[in-house]
């Protein structure tokens, strides 16, 4: 179809016969929630976002427009074309879609609408999201191809013919073929605009808990991650920066490191030094023998105490208005009561199992590249930096060992590449854990003031809430794309208040830290508006003497948010007793298009120390997908959630980060994680995001338990600092 008969609500799709095969691919709606400008779009008749390739063998190939780092995508997506395809799940082979935006690739969910383009990213919860409908359409198309395919060589009505299990059954007759021997005739056949879809009655996948596709071999050992790739006759490089940013390499023992059997050169890129050898432990030896030293420069002096100084200071500032609603000034000049608290959230490293890593083979006019990352367009445009085309890159994107935002960012790769342009043949280049916290782009600290003026039955008049931290749109789509200063993520589930109060203000102020690198973490901006907003309604709560759910609860008027509030209560026992030292906090999150109520329950030891023994989450997601990933997402966003919110923090002390392992920035250990139950609401509306909700919404959730169980309020992130305030 040409791109003038195509609506904007329609898709097109395109057929073509490849060694005899069936190769279909669609051009998605894009993702328009905030109204993004159709302008943005590219031709349709060149924006393919997914593909089923089947061959004649019968074998079904499903190239996937987002990326697999632990969270299910691989199974969950095949899962939409499986359903619509009619074929068994694990009759689908999964390929990873190579960096091309324009085929792949979505139009981010922006407040600011400007100036984008669309992204190949995997992040913000978006995946099922963005690939519900075209990854259906993808397989609804292929269906009533192969079948008309069948109706035509058979000679028979289209309508008496349907697909099963793989092959076009003929009922009246009971002859059937498979896809595989239908594929060169479906390929030459028209490809239906906008095949018509299944109704949620007739899914037998969709909805129905699925083992993960990726299990067995992640288990076992066999799933290869970015870390596992190692070419034949590749090298190894252990790579050092410099701690400070924008520091230098000031001197290094180059002969000693060279002296060390096994290593081959040391790289010198004035930022960062690379120690190549034959192996893993002769590169980490060898770095060890190198001991480069470094010349800090203008961010040696940083310290977290000025940075968060200025933070304290901006957080007053008038800044830049982000939501006026109603008269909030003249509805407080009528207040029986005015409650005022400030919040701090440090900076987070992302810490994931799996350090940075990347192989690179730099040849004459080519490089090879095999690593995981969350978005491979983004890898391919930052090379240019080093003078490559993108139709000189090729990128084999492997699984990742946790993203959480880390692999949004292309750094590692970037810097792999310039060590190994200097290097003969493949080198893998990898972070040692140190390296990997102490080079991370670290969730921003931020500091959030709110205020709110309470009426006599302690029902808020107005709300004031200012933010103030880094801008991190734009510094990941750039300047042109923030609006009048305002930047989207940071004002996320402050603008869109769960609550639909009357009278309300939300203010930004943009505070990069100097010499702090910062980015996305799991729960971007609904991370950090959700702990400041739900402890803060607790507080009114208790302002107002009231028992917090029924505080919640007359407060709310959508019916989605108010289920899962009552469930997740029913289900947590809200009001029965506890033990002496013991108490539950419940927390409300609207975010990445799905309702999510959760209640903790805490209890304090002898020394005053918490501990979460259970979390009882309540979500409506819209069609769930598969309901095993679902609790999957949740128990392991609650767990990753309670890790930061208990004890993790990022400090800066002379331009540099002072943690660097897991026994200074602690993960919650298995015998501290707690029980965690998730009920789901049955729902046709469309699918939410889940990934980054848990996350999102469970400080808030443990922080007021703590006040329940122990009357004091945690204001200030981690709770080990926050109790010592």
């Amino acid at each position: 179809m040409n791109a003038p008969a195509v609506t904007r609500r329609q898709f097109v799709l395109v057929a073509a016969a490849v060694g005899g095969a069936l190769v279909l691919g669609v051009t998605a709606r894009r993702l328009r929630r905030r109204g993004v400008a159709a302008a943005n779009a590219p031709p349709a008749s060149g924006a393919l976002n997914a593909f089923v390739r089947i061959e004649p063998s019968g074998r079904i190939t499903v190239v996937m427009p987002k990326v697999e780092m632990g969270q299910g995508t691989y199974t969950s997506l095949p899962m939409l074309i499986a359903e619509e395809l009619e074929v068994a799940l694990d009759a689908l082979t999964v390929e990873a879609a190579p960096p091309n935006p324009q085929v792949y690739g979505f139009v981010p969910d922006p407040s600011a609408d400007e100036g984008l383009k669309y992204d190949q990213s995997t992040g913000t919860s978006l995946s099922i999201i963005q690939c519900w409908t075209p990854l259906r359409e993808a397989g609804a198309a292929a269906r009533l191809m192969l079948i008309q395919a069948a109706a035509q060589r058979w000679r028979v009505p289209v309508a008496s013919c349907r697909a099963e299990n793989g092959t076009v059954i003929h009922a009246p007759s009971g002859r059937r073929l498979g896809y595989g021997a239908l594929a060169a005739a479906a390929a030459a056949l028209p490809v239906p605009a906008s095949p018509a879809l299944k109704p949620p009655k007739e899914f037998r996948l969709i909805g129905r808990p699925t083992t993960r596709l990726d299990g067995p071999q992640k288990v076992d050992g066999s799933a290869r991650f970015g870390i596992d790739v190692r070419p034949a006759q590749a090298k190894v490089a252990v790579i050092a920066i410099s701690p400070v940013v924008g520091g230098r390499v000031a001197g290094s023992a180059d002969d000693a490191a060279l002296a060390v059997r096994g290593v081959r050169q040391v790289v010198n890129e004035g930022d960062l030094v690379a120690v190549v050898a034959d192996h893993t432990w002769a590169a980490m030896q060898g770095m060890k023998a190198l001991a480069p030293q470094w010349e800090d420069g203008a961010n040696g002096a940083v310290q977290q105490a000025q940075l968060i100084a200025a933070l304290e200071s901006a957080v007053r500032e008038p800044g830049a208005l982000a939501l006026a609603k109603g008269k909030p000034a003249a509805a407080a000049a009528h207040a029986a009561t005015h409650v005022e608290a400030i919040y701090h959230q440090p900076f987070l490293a992302h810490a994931t199992m799996e350090p940075m890593n990347c192989t690179v083979d730099w040849r004459a006019g080519e490089c090879e590249i095999w690593t995981g990352t969350q978005a491979p367009d983004r890898a391919v445009d930052k090379l240019a930096e080093l003078g490559l085309k993108p139709e000189q890159i090729t990128l084999h994107n492997q699984l990742i060992g946790g993203g959480f935002g880390r692999r949004l960012e292309v750094d590692g790769v970037v810097l792999a590449a310039r060590v190994a342009r200097h290097v003969q043949g493949p080198v893998q280049v990898l972070w040692s854990r140190e390296e990997d916290v102490r080079h991370d782009r670290y969730r921003p600290y931020y500091v959030d003031r709110l205020s709110a003026a309470l009426d006599a039955h302690g029902r808020p008049l107005a709300w004031h809430h200012t933010i103030a931290g880094a801008g991190l749109w734009a510094l990941y789509y750039g300047e042109g794309t923030v609006k009048n200063g305002v930047d989207a993520d940071a004002v996320t589930s402050a603008v869109d208040l769960a609550y639909p109060l009357e009278n309300m203000e939300v203010r930004f102020v943009r505070r990069d830290p100097q010499g702090v690198p910062t980015g996305w973490w799991r729960g971007v901006g609904a991370t950090r508006s959700v702990f400041a907003v739900e402890s803060f309604v607790d507080e009114l709560a208790v302002a107002a003497q009231q028992d917090p759910v029924s505080y919640r609860r007359a407060l709310l008027k959508e019916p989605r948010m108010l289920a899962v509030l009552e469930l997740a209560a029913d289900r947590a026992g809200w009001g029965t007793a506890l033990p002496a030292g013991s108490g539950r906090g419940v927390s409300l999150q609207f975010a990445f298009g799905s309702y999510l109520a959760q209640v903790a329950e805490v209890s304090m030891d002898a020394h005053g120390h918490p501990r979460v023994g259970r979390v009882v989450c309540a979500m409506d997601c819209g069609q769930v997908v598969n309901p095993d990933g679902v609790r999957a997402q949740l128990e392991g966003g609650v767990t990753f959630g309670l890790t930061a919110a208990l004890a993790n923090e990022i400090t800066i002390a002379n331009g540099r980060v002072q943690q660097g392992n897991y026994d200074d920035y602690p993960p919650l250990r298995i015998g501290e994680a707690p029980k965690v139950e998730v009920h789901l609401v049955t729902s046709a509306e469309s699918p939410g995001g889940v990934g980054e909700t848990g996350t999102a919404c469970v400080s808030a959730a443990l922080c007021n338990a703590i006040y329940a169980a122990s009357g004091k309020r945690v204001r200030t992130l981690p709770v080990s600092r926050g109790l010592r305030a």
